[in-house]
């Protein structure tokens, strides 16, 4: 799998090597704890990649402390600057590196379930009157030397309006009442709200500002983002590339050093505790699992979030890595196509293929002990299942264990036929379907492998098709695929909200629309045995309000259907095999049983938390 999280989100396939960028999966909660836990403090995220030749152990010969890590990115030109949310091809974009480039508001401690104030310095909700307030700090600046202000956060608000996020489901208005607050105006109340505030990167007015005036004046207008008016200001904007990154993080771009190899990230002795952080360099090497491999392998990275393959995983082990396995809360899925394959939306047929899969060994020869088949089925991660879902309920979901003769009940039940030892569809035609998933995931793509395998020893025809990972996204979200290995649940924080989020609406016609396509095309509203349900509308509700007994119901709700109707099939959860390298360049990471590795890898990164808190430091 790639470095980013399922979320979690890119794709790419053969031979792309460090030259392509990544689309990152992880794309990608909590409830309303106001509270933060402090001033100064979080980690850093994963990383590997090869030191420098010329460099002594802990840095270069002039005594830089240099951390090393390793995340996909594509060169300039088409790797670009334009950050914004919802842009496609940022460099970096999808990366945990952002949150030292780009810091947002705070990040979140999932264990304790407290926010740590980064850009922010508190924040309030006002439940009576429907606001949000956030307080900057004070004396905060950009690298051009300007200072950071509240009409930054707005801009960057008013540009994730115009890419269709997800936080404009619950805002109605954001304002700035000084230099350093910001009024958030809740159009309706949600337990979320707060997680898509606090973890926006903010973005520059000085780079920004143009374009997020016209899309405030079109919001407050009520102008649709659908209309030609609104369509147009989203593509025009979409094609904005900035020139010289202007940033508030410790470290910054630095182009001139960047070639198809790795970039490295200048300290920005003007950003965000950069006082605070040790390291005077990150360096980050490009590419996928192939690439970096053997760069872990020679002992040139300090951490990676790749999802390794067992037997290099063991090697790592053998050379002196520690192996940390954080729950990743997600992991990869089957998808369909229910556009140019409609046999596929009677649910009896996608049921069938959950029982005809064995998941604990698609997990265990993808991933080893880090890739652990679903015992729920729910749509989101098993570790999280008890918190929003009773002991009856949980009872009543269906763990589709594999059993070829229910596969073959639910097939016939469905009209479709065995012809010798194929089947044919109820339309009388072969099952037979192409199933894309990028060659360079090393663990994506067997579990692609095996599940193809395991359908055509049943009777499909499944042909597999690895391509780039870079290019799977864009497929999926075309409409350009049979069936697809796309991530399932998210890393973006544990509220079950964000995994239905991925799992409904992100290849789906909901958010494939900034892209002009349908994606998987699974309509909404969908009959159950329970009855009629718009999954769209319990998803949604799902994260408002501020009631968590009221949640709960449309989770299970949410939860129930999945379950039943399985629009896509996740083959297992991930915890990840990241190697840690200690006593090189960084003195040592999180004990294995700190509770910070409760934290999802591609959020709230423990390892980048680690740097801002110092604990993460050089060697």
């Amino acid at each position: 799998m790639s470095p980013t999280g399922t979320n979690d989100s890119g794709t790419n396939g053969p031979g792309a090597s460090a030259l392509s960028n990544a689309i990152s999966r992880r794309h990608v909660l909590q409830l309303f704890g106001i509270a933060g836990v402090g001033a100064a403090g979080i980690g850093s995220l994963t990383a590997c990649s090869p030191s420098d030749p010329n460099s002594d152990e802990a840095g270069d010969k002039s005594g830089n402390k240099e951390f090393h890590g390793a995340y996909p990115y594509q060169l300039p030109p088409k790797g670009h600057y334009n950050l914004a949310a919802g842009v496609t091809e940022g460099i970096q974009q999808q990366s945990p590196y952002l949150d030292l480039i780009y810091p947002s508001g705070g990040m979140y401690y999932w264990a304790d379930k407290k926010w740590e104030y980064m850009m922010a310095e508190s924040s309030s909700l006002d439940a009576a009157a429907n606001t949000y307030t956030m307080k900057l700090r004070s004396g905060l600046t950009w690298s051009d030397g300007s200072p950071v202000t509240a009409k930054d956060v707005v801009d960057t608000f008013n540009l994730r309006w115009l890419m269709r996020q997800q936080d404009w489901t619950f805002l109605s208005d954001v304002k700035a009442q000084d230099d350093t607050t910001v009024l958030f105006t809740i159009g309706t109340p949600s337990t979320v709200l707060e997680r898509y505030i606090l973890r926006a990167p903010i973005l520059p007015s000085s780079v920004y500002g143009e374009w997020a005036t016209k899309a405030e004046a079109m919001r407050k207008a009520n102008t649709s983002l659908d209309s030609a008016e609104g369509k147009k200001l989203n593509g025009d904007f979409q094609k904005l590339r900035p020139e010289n990154p202007v940033v508030s993080g410790p470290f910054n771009y630095d182009p001139k050093t960047m070639t198809n190899a790795q970039m490295t990230l200048v300290k920005n002795d003007k950003g965000l505790f950069a006082d605070k952080i040790a390291f005077s360099k990150v360096v980050l090497y490009n590419g996928e699992t192939s690439d970096i491999t053997p760069v872990v392998m020679n002992k040139d990275v300090d951490y990676a979030t790749h999802g390794f393959a067992v037997a290099s995983e063991k090697t790592f082990q053998q050379n002196g890595f520690r192996i940390l396995r954080p729950p990743v809360y997600s992991g990869p899925s089957l998808v369909f196509n229910y556009t140019t394959h409609p046999e596929l939306a009677d649910a009896r047929v996608r049921q069938a293929i959950a029982y005809v899969l064995d998941r604990n060994e698609n997990g265990t020869v993808a991933l080893g002990e880090s890739g652990k088949p679903c015992k729920f089925m729910a749509g989101f991660s098993d570790i999280l299942v008890p918190d929003w879902i009773t002991d009856a309920d949980q009872k009543k979901l269906q763990a589709y264990e594999k059993d070829l003769d229910k596969a073959t009940q639910l097939l016939q039940a469905a009209g479709w036929k065995k012809s010798g030892d194929k089947w044919t569809t109820s339309a009388g035609k072969p099952a037979a379907y192409d199933i894309k998933f990028p060659t360079e995931f090393a663990d994506w793509n067997p579990a692609a492998t095996n599940a193809a395998d395991q359908l055509n020893k049943f009777g499909f025809n499944i042909t597999k098709r690895g391509i780039t990972f870079t290019q799977l996204n864009p497929d999926v979200l075309a409409g350009k695929f049979d069936i697809a290995i796309q991530g399932w649940g998210a890393s973006n924080h544990p509220h079950p909200y964000f995994a239905f989020v991925q799992d409904l609406y992100t290849f789906n016609y909901v958010i494939a629309a900034n892209s002009g396509g349908k994606g998987m095309n699974f309509p909404l509203k969908q009959t159950t045995s329970a009855g009629p349900i718009d999954l769209k509308a319990v998803v949604d509700k799902s994260a408002q309000g501020l009631n968590v007994d009221e949640q709960k119901k449309n989770i299970t709700a949410a939860a129930m259907a999945f379950n039943e109707l399985l629009p896509i099939i996740p083959l297992w959860e991930r915890y990840g095999n990241n190697p840690a390298l200690e006593g090189t360049r960084v003195a040592k990471f999180p004990a294995d049983d700190d509770p910070i590795l409760k934290n999802a890898p591609y959020a709230d990164n423990f390892v980048i938390m680690g740097m801002y808190s110092g604990k993460v430091a050089p060697a």
